[in-house]
């Protein structure tokens, strides 16, 4: 039953024009276009600094060499691993400063 009213309500012309010029409803539509495009530009932000990476360049480098043994692999998948490693805690410590601002 309950459904049935609220159904019926929705489906009004004037009771959603008066909803969508109401406030709050302006508000959280305000709120929702702010944060999609904040979450657009970190998106884009955080592609540019994947691809000016240095772990992207070295994993493309290493892939491109053929391995001569498996001490050799070994040495190149720790340097990744640590170039990675690095990156991760230098964005890190600028997303802590971006958020301090």
């Amino acid at each position: 039953m309950l459904s049935r009213i609220v159904f019926s309500l929705i489906n009004r012309l004037n009771v959603i024009e008066k909803l969508a010029e109401s406030r709050p409803i302006r508000r959280a539509a305000q709120i929702t276009a702010y944060a999609i495009t904040k979450a657009q530009i970190a998106g884009r932000d955080a592609s540019e600094r994947v691809m000016r990476s240095q772990t992207l360049r070295q994993v493309q480098e290493e892939a491109s060499r053929v391995p001569g043994d498996l001490g050799d692999v070994g040495r190149r998948l720790r340097r990744v691993r640590d170039t990675f490693a690095n990156e991760v805690k230098q964005g890190w410590k600028d997303g802590s400063r971006q958020i301090k601002k």
